[in-house]
């Protein structure tokens, strides 16, 4: 059907609603903050993964050193057990040379020593390396004195303490005393070369 429009008025056109700005600025801001807030829940995201890598990564680096650090330690261990036991053995036998040497001039030099002293005699001699314990009777504590000084001077013996010196009350007959003493016996050049490195050391 077709209208004829008679009274020659202009038909208003139709009217668009418009979306107002500010609902627009709303959309706008709250996509923007979503964005903004994606982005940094990423770079904290990343941060913390690529923080938790490193972690890891250096986690088995200590482990692989303390693995070695171990490894290391036990092969120190071995070499010390090996060590001692061959100090042990290096202090026996020169243990057993010095036992076996100088067994001679030791007793030359305590019968030289005893002869040079007046009513006194050894009644046991006890050799530990180079350590002695003597064991003897004398007529008189002068005796006694003058044997140790007679040992100092020998230039064999040094260290000499005398341990004991008793009167013996069993022999009522005659006055005897029993003396024990100490010492240490070494050969006049093992003394020297022992004093010539002493020496140097303190040079040095």
């Amino acid at each position: 059907m077709i209208r004829i429009n008679l009274l020659g008025r202009v038909r208003p056109k139709a009217t668009r609603e418009t979306v107002p700005l500010e609902s627009t600025l709303q959309v706008v801001f709250l996509f923007a903050a979503l964005v903004v807030s994606f982005g940094v829940l990423y770079f904290h995201w990343h941060s913390m993964n690529s923080e938790a890598v490193e972690v890891r990564t250096h986690i088995q680096k200590q482990s692989g050193e303390k693995a070695r650090l171990e490894q290391l330690k036990a092969q120190v261990d071995n070499f010390e057990r090996q060590k001692m036991l061959l100090q042990e053995r290096i202090n026996v036998i020169e243990t057993l040379q010095r036992n076996r040497t100088g067994g001679q001039e030791l007793l030359s030099a305590l019968a030289n020593t005893v002869s040079r002293t007046d009513t006194l005699w050894l009644t046991s001699l006890d050799r530990t390396g180079d350590g002695l314990t003597i064991q003897g009777t004398a007529g008189s504590i002068n005796a006694v004195a003058n044997f140790i000084t007679q040992l100092k001077s020998s230039g064999y013996f040094g260290e000499v303490e005398i341990k004991e010196s008793t009167q013996d009350t069993k022999n009522t007959a005659i006055q005897t005393f029993n003396f024990t003493l100490t010492a240490q016996f070494a050969l006049p050049t093992a003394k020297a070369a022992a004093t010539a490195t002493t020496t140097s050391a303190g040079k040095g």
